[in-house]
């Protein structure tokens, strides 16, 4: 055990779960900067001697993932290769007081909301002045943007307003100047996330304003992508679409989790929407935007869901042929109103669910792939991997959708911009190569 600390202290931040919980961590990693403190993102060269783990208390995985993080920490404390462990996020929020009994040797937990305090334990203040400021652990030519905090909506399966409060809206002020500052750094595409996109300005403004806060957005100049990610399907604004319709760098892609599709699980779930309405909306954004692509997320083995839900699942996806569709198995959160329904569906059978709907989806997206090729998209490089390069359509977020696999004999660089005709497709990602190399 270290007996003195002979060296000034560095902080490595593990982030665990998900864009948003990275946004935090960015931003604290820009406020132990700015007071000299030094600071890394998910540093593999160990020469850190304080660690702070960014937790996600989401579904049961998450949990078990975040809890063996902080577990993992804990040993490296106890042979003496860390100083101390600060843990803070959702699960931290949501089980302080659970944690603080169970693994002591934490120095201190810390709530999704307590950014001030943590930086206390470093002799650190809050500078509110660094409002848009963070230490970037994306590449650098594309980052995501936190626009409001928490939720109002009450999803039956959501812990989310357990552990993030209610529904707060930044100001479109502060965010045009958070993404002037990005574009400064060299970003070029700006991923917006919150929990929940369409409510953006209700509480600040006393009505949505998404539309306004995208096209102040796409007036920064050099800002070439704006991507929207997660919004509430129920009573959708349709002025939305009219803002990707109207401006050119915001990209034809809407990701909106829709969970399920049988009337009957969206109204266990509390989703505010029938099936019926699902269909309408998506066909009135497609009339306006015919290639938008629309990704979607669903949930299998919600308590109450039968064999024929899932059957019903399967024909709305075929029948709406969503561009991107991402599944989870149902997990029985505590505090939520989902807890009290009977969780009698063993988790052996929500995984073979939620693989009959993959498979659905996969014939889907490969048929969709296939019609691509032949023809010609503007793509973002993000990476050069195993000799060839990895890059993105508007019509693709990072990480959760298809790539392109690029071939070029020129040297393309991260962040840059190329026309690229496709040649191949596969079900999830296609090929091709850049025009006029």
């Amino acid at each position: 055990m270290r007996t003195k600390k002979l060296h000034r202290d560095k902080v490595n931040i593990i982030t665990l779960g998900c864009s948003k919980n990275m946004v935090d961590s960015e931003v604290l990693s820009g406020q132990l900067l700015a007071n000299e403190v030094d600071t890394v993102h998910e540093s593999r060269k160990k020469d850190h001697n304080i660690v702070i783990v960014n937790t996600c208390g989401f579904i049961e995985k998450a949990k078990e993932e975040s809890i063996n993080t902080i577990l993992q920490q804990v040993e490296l404390k106890r042979r003496g290769h860390l100083d101390k462990v600060y843990v803070t996020g959702c699960l931290s929020e949501r089980y302080k007081n659970n944690l603080e009994e169970e693994i002591p040797e934490v120095d201190a937990f810390f709530g999704t909301m307590e950014l001030p305090l943590i930086l206390k334990q470093f002799d650190a203040d809050y500078k509110a002045e660094l409002i848009g400021e963070r230490l970037l652990s994306t590449p650098q030519h594309y980052a995501y943007m936190k626009i409001s905090e928490g939720c109002n909506r009450t999803c039956a399966f959501c812990a989310i307003p357990l552990m993030r409060g209610q529904h707060v809206s930044r100001s479109i002020e502060s965010l045009v100047d958070e993404a002037k500052r990005l574009v400064d750094r060299g970003v070029k595409e700006v991923m917006l996330i919150a929990q929940e996109l369409t409510y953006y300005g209700l509480d600040i403004y006393k009505k949505r304003e998404l539309p306004k806060l995208l096209h102040a957005l796409a007036d920064v100049k050099g800002l070439e992508w704006i991507r929207l990610h997660y919004a509430y399907p129920s009573k959708f604004p349709m002025e939305i679409i009219d803002a990707i319709k109207d401006r050119e760098n915001i990209c034809n892609y809407l990701d909106m989790p829709l969970q399920h599709a049988a009337n009957n699980v969206l109204q266990l779930m509390k989703r505010q929407i029938t099936r019926e309405e699902m269909e309408d909306l998506v066909g009135a954004i497609r009339n306006k935007i015919p290639d938008i692509c629309i990704r979607t997320t669903l949930i299998a083995g919600f308590p109450g869901e039968t064999r024929e839900d899932v059957e019903e699942l399967k024909t709305f996806l075929q029948k709406m042929r969503f561009d991107r569709v991402g599944t989870f198995t149902y997990s029985h959160e505590e505090g939520t109103s989902a807890y009290d329904m009977p969780d009698t569906i063993p988790a052996e059978e929500k995984e073979e669910r939620a693989q009959e709907i993959m498979e659905t989806q996969q014939e889907i997206s490969l048929e969709k792939n296939q019609a691509k090729v032949g023809k010609t998209f503007k793509v973002i490089i993000d990476k050069k991997e195993a000799g060839r390069y990895l890059g993105r359509t508007e019509f693709d977020s990072v990480e959760v959708d298809n790539e392109v696999i690029i071939h070029s004999k020129k040297k393309l660089t991260a962040g840059d911009f190329v026309q690229v005709k496709i040649t191949k497709a596969y079900d999830y990602d296609i090929e091709g190569e850049v025009v006029g190399d």
